[in-house]
């Protein structure tokens, strides 16, 4: 039962953590930060949950019964407790340079939610699951629900933070606080419906509801991404060249120099984004300029060797189609 816990509670968030990263197609943020922040929630976040989850039950426990102070636990102190916790580390994380839109937000924060919730689900399995009768519907309930409840919280907390990036500091400060209250409502709209028999099924439907509305916000993110790249990019590289890295088939073999693709693409990429921070806040103008006129010297370079790469290929299948050649070739 052990090794089936432990497994219940790593591999499906492993899955969900790459997934989660695999959609950001644009700009995927470095593996070895979005899987510190995975860890952060699996460990740090679930020990200042504990922490602050003792100290603020104990009126409950002076006031109410053990029964009512366990319940008051779960409906009030969890949600306020674990989405702190969980968020404690973003309010680091945004002011970070690699952090520069919405879809950063959402997946660090989504990836925090995610570490935390693999803890909770293996305390939960352990302490709960002692037979495979009690363990399979605690492992279905907690992998589809619970756990990608705490990741779409604190994606939301995320999100929200990213967005309010290079607003004022008010801005900002209400932001935290803003998100937070969502994070908080949704964790105390899902603990309170499944304590009860009665509103178990408002609770699904509710968690439904909110996962598909994170899909249509994380889907309408990357295209407002795509967006942002054919603005910022239309006068910096050829149009025909725009067309395929602006579309999902950028990643596809033939249309550019190989094997300079990849980094023609990061390049790209990091100029639209660059020159939009540059556009949203004049703050950012001393801190991207010389790293945007970089990207725009490297951007022509490739352009450059991807054109003679183009011309030296016309020029051989010129060659090849010699009538003269061909007989030679053939003899």
């Amino acid at each position: 039962m052990l090794l089936i816990s432990v497994l219940g509670a790593i591999l499906p968030m492993l899955i969900y953590l790459y997934f989660l990263r695999k959609f950001d197609k644009n700009e995927p943020e470095p593996i070895k930060i979005v899987i510190l922040h995975f860890f952060y929630g699996a460990t740090v976040s679930v020990i200042l949950g504990v922490l602050g989850s003792l100290l603020f039950s104990l009126p409950f426990s002076v006031i109410f019964s053990e029964l009512t102070t366990d319940l008051l636990k779960v409906i009030l102190v969890a949600p306020f407790v674990e989405e702190i916790a969980k968020a404690s580390l973003l309010l680091k994380t945004i002011n970070r340079k690699y952090v520069d839109n919405l879809t950063d937000g959402l997946v660090y924060g989504g990836a925090i939610g995610l570490g935390f919730g693999m803890t909770e689900n293996f305390l939960y399995f352990i302490s709960f699951g002692d037979t495979i009768e009690t363990l399979v519907p605690l492992l279905v309930m907690r992998t589809i629900f619970s756990a990608v409840m705490h990741c779409l919280s604190t994606a939301t907390v995320g999100g929200i933070m990213s967005l309010a990036k290079y607003s004022s500091n008010l801005k900002r400060k209400i932001s935290i606080i803003f998100s937070l209250s969502i994070a908080m409502f949704i964790h105390f709209v899902w603990n309170l419906s499944v304590s009860f028999s009665e509103t178990f099924i408002i609770g699904l439907m509710f968690m439904i509801f909110i996962i598909i509305l994170f899909i249509v916000v994380y889907y309408s993110s990357i295209r407002f991404e795509n967006k942002i790249i054919v603005k910022e990019l239309s006068e910096e590289i050829p149009n025909n060249l725009l067309d395929f890295l602006s579309s999902p088939f950028r990643f596809k073999k033939g249309w550019f120099l190989q094997p300079y693709q990849k980094i023609f693409i990061n390049k790209s990429i990091a100029l639209a984004f660059r020159k939009h921070q540059v556009d949203i806040s004049v703050k950012n103008r001393e801190l991207y300029t010389e790293e945007i006129e970089q990207l725009r010297l490297d951007l022509s370079k490739l352009i450059e060797l991807n054109n003679n790469s183009k011309q030296a290929k016309w020029k051989t299948l010129e060659y090849m189609a010699d009538p003269l050649i061909q007989y030679i070739l053939v003899i």
